[in-house]
């Protein structure tokens, strides 16, 4: 590993200003489950890593009258075993059951997993499934970007170099809605071979009304099969789960 400058602000202004200072040259440090092993290859040699996991300022779960609110730094044990999550947006509790084992989930955090935007990591194709929308700052304001036009390569996302992704958005879902999440895994805790999560919503008659197909591990990025949500729609549930799977298979 190539040696360099470990910067620790105080508070997310001050981590803005590094971060806008060295932009290119540096990294965000939010937990490094994902970043360091690459670092160790040589894969990565910032000059200046910038360690926010200790600001407590954007570590929290909390619900609005929009929907739920995550901070980037919250770990992903304490999404797995929050209450409101496991009442309101189960498939999330799902999906960390797939995220490595235990330790990695108590030290590492679901904004630094999206930030890194490994095309098998687990949360962006659960947050996409839930139309989630992530907070990007920097010295220049803040702005929002959906989870589905986040991750826009290999190892590469939407953040501009001098951005820090700070905050996850979760619109409730309508009535009547329902998701899962599961993924194949060579053994527990691998990354994904393929991922997939599903939300859908029924009408009145128990048609699927709406859904949301989401596939990951099978590109550079995650993304919705759209022709199988096409499929699915309009249908009554599991009636042609054939068809569904076929149009999934193809996209992938």
């Amino acid at each position: 590993m190539k040696p360099f400058e470990f910067l620790e602000p105080k508070n997310l202004e001050e981590a803005c200003s590094l971060l806008s200072q060295h932009s290119e040259d540096a990294k965000i440090l939010a937990g490094g489950q994902s970043l360091r092993p690459i670092m160790r290859q040589g894969f990565l040699a910032p000059k200046y890593l910038i360690n926010i996991k200790g600001l407590s300022e954007l570590e929290y779960i909390k619900e609005d009258t929009n929907g739920l609110k995550i901070g980037a730094l919250t770990t992903e044990s304490a999404i797995e075993s929050s209450p409101v999550i496991r009442e309101k947006f189960p498939l999330l509790v799902e999906m960390e059951g797939f995220l490595g084992a235990p330790q990695i989930r108590n030290w590492g955090t679901i904004g630094g997993s999206l930030a890194f935007s490994d095309p098998a990591g687990d949360p962006a194709v659960a947050l996409i499934a839930l139309d989630a929308t992530v907070k990007a700052v920097s010295t220049r304001g803040e702005r929002e970007i959906p989870v589905e036009e986040f991750e826009t390569g290999y190892l590469e996302s939407a953040l501009e170099p001098d951005e820090i992704l700070t905050e996850i958005t979760l619109p409730y879902l309508p009535p009547n809605s329902g998701g899962t999440f599961t993924e194949e895994v060579a053994r527990a805790g691998d990354l994904g071979i393929a991922i997939v999560a599903t939300v859908v919503t029924l009408n009145g008659g128990k048609a699927v009304k709406a859904a949301r197909i989401v596939l990951g591990a099978q590109s550079v990025s995650p993304f919705r099969a759209k022709e199988a949500e096409k499929a699915a729609t309009g249908k009554k549930a599991g009636d042609n789960l054939g068809d569904v799977a076929e149009a999934t298979a193809k996209e992938a």
